[in-house]
This record gives structure tokens, C-alpha cells and sequence, in this order.
């Protein structure tokens, strides 16, 4: 189920063909046991409502993503400033260890901003590791003089904390999906309105046309929601404009 809502686009697709068949089952329904007068005033209440409820859900759901959107966008935004912070602050370090730090802050960089592009898992994976190996030399740059500290190299090193745990939270931030259980609960609700809207229809058969309004627009809605929640997949994405900025900054120096 993971892997189905990190594909919008195969959600989009999954979702049309689940809800359209779900209009075509009510109707299918409503054609073997007719609806009467009685039964009417009751679906003319619970359609409503039912619809009323998913459209809560995907609201509440589309506002999860977005959020979750934004957060990533922040942490790009503090990655770069860290990133950029900390080269400035090499000059506190001697000068073979600060030139180390440059070039590594330098490749780092490159690095991260691959992070943010990369599709591909496998070159992720790839990433994942030069990233933890270009961690582990930044922090071997700045701890080695630490055995002397002074009040400048305490800043340079507080200022490479600074870098390491930006990437931290740059990782939670993007393993941070909408939970499973609302996608169920989306599903579920958008499975029943369709239910009822094909049973309760008040045409003896129903044209393609009309079975499709509905299926199509909620399958836009969670398509639209999976896209924003889905960081490396969707259209929607997170553009390393800072890093970018920065690493054209750093290369005209």
C-alpha cells in the first residue's frame, strides 16, 4: 500500500477505475431491487452526507500534504544557509583543515542538491552513501584541531553540527508521508459515496457521462494530494533552488 500512493499518477489511474466501477455496482444494484418512495427520502439524506464526509477527508488530507510540503521547502532553505554559514566559517580553522573543509563542503553540496533531483533509487542509494562519507570527513576536518579548542574552532564546529543535522531533518521531513490509515479511510468513504450515488441515481439507466463526473473529479483530488505528498515522484516537487544558488555562489568564488 506504500508503494501504491508514492505513484500519483497510479493512484489517479486505481482510483478511477475502483470509483467508476463502484457507480456501475450501485446502479447494478438499484436495477435488480428498486429504489422505493420510503427508501428515497433516506438516500436523499445519507448522499449528502456521505459526500459531505469525504470531502471533509480530502480537505483534512490535502492540508496534511501541504504542510508537509512546506516543511520540506524550510528544510532545504536551512540546509543552504548551513551549508553556506560554515564555509564562511572555515576561515576560523588552520589553513590546511579549512581548505579540506571547502572542498568537502563543496562536494557535499553537490551532493545535496543530487538528493533533491535524483529519481532514480538506485543512484539514490548511491547518494545516501557519498553523503554519509562526505559527513564523516566534514566532522573529521573540524574535530581533529578541536583537540586545542578555542572560542573560534567551538564556532566552526558548532556551525558543522549545524550542517549534519540539517540533512537529518531534511530525511524525516521526507519520510514524513500522510499516514496510511487516511488513504484507506478516503478510499473507503470515496468507495460508499460512489455506492449510493449509483443507487440512489433517478434515471432507470445512466449514460458514461454520468457515471464518470464523479469518479473523475475525486480521482483528480487524491491524485493531486498524492502528487504534493509524494517528494520524489510527483509533479509537484521541491526545487533545490537554494542549494543551487548557493553552489553558482560559491563556484564564482
Amino acid at each position: 500500500m506504500d508503494d501504491f500512493v508514492k505513484s500519483p499518477f497510479f493512484v489517479f489511474l486505481v482510483s478511477l477505475a475502483v470509483l467508476w466501477l463502484s457507480v456501475r455496482l450501485g446502479a447494478s444494484l438499484r436495477n435488480r431491487k428498486p429504489v422505493d418512495e420510503d427508501a428515497r427520502k433516506d438516500l436523499d439524506l445519507i448522499v449528502p452526507a456521505t459526500l459531505t464526509l469525504l470531502g471533509l477527508v480530502i480537505g483534512f488530507s490535502f492540508s496534511m500534504a501541504i504542510n508537509r510540503y512546506d516543511q520540506r521547502k524550510a528544510y532545504e532553505e536551512a540546509e543552504a544557509n548551513a551549508i553556506g554559514t560554515e564555509y564562511l566559517r572555515a576561515d576560523l580553522l588552520p589553513p590546511n583543515n579549512a581548505e579540506r573543509v571547502r572542498l568537502l563542503l563543496r562536494n557535499y553540496l553537490d551532493q545535496r542538491i543530487l538528493f533533491y533531483q535524483t529519481r532514480d533509487h538506485s543512484a539514490l542509494r548511491q547518494i545516501d552513501v557519498d553523503t554519509a562519507r562526505l559527513q564523516t570527513g566534514l566532522w573529521s576536518a573540524v574535530h581533529n584541531p578541536a583537540e586545542q579548542p578555542t572560542p573560534l574552532l567551538a564556532l566552526a564546529i558548532s556551525g558543522m553540527n549545524d550542517v549534519l543535522n540539517s540533512q537529518g531533518f531534511t530525511q524525516a521531513a521526507w519520510w514524513n508521508r500522510i499516514p496510511i490509515a487516511a488513504w484507506l479511510l478516503m478510499a473507503a468513504i470515496g468507495m460508499c459515496s460512489n455506492l449510493l450515488v449509483g443507487y440512489g441515481a433517478r434515471r432507470a439507466k445512466m449514460g458514461l457521462v454520468n457515471t464518470l463526473v464523479l469518479p473523475i473529479v475525486l480521482s483528480v483530488a487524491f491524485f493531486l494530494i498524492a502528487d504534493i505528498d509524494s517528494p520524489r515522484l510527483g509533479v509537484i516537487r521541491v526545487v533545490p533552488q537554494n542549494l543551487r544558488s548557493l553552489a553558482e555562489s560559491l563556484s564564482r568564488q
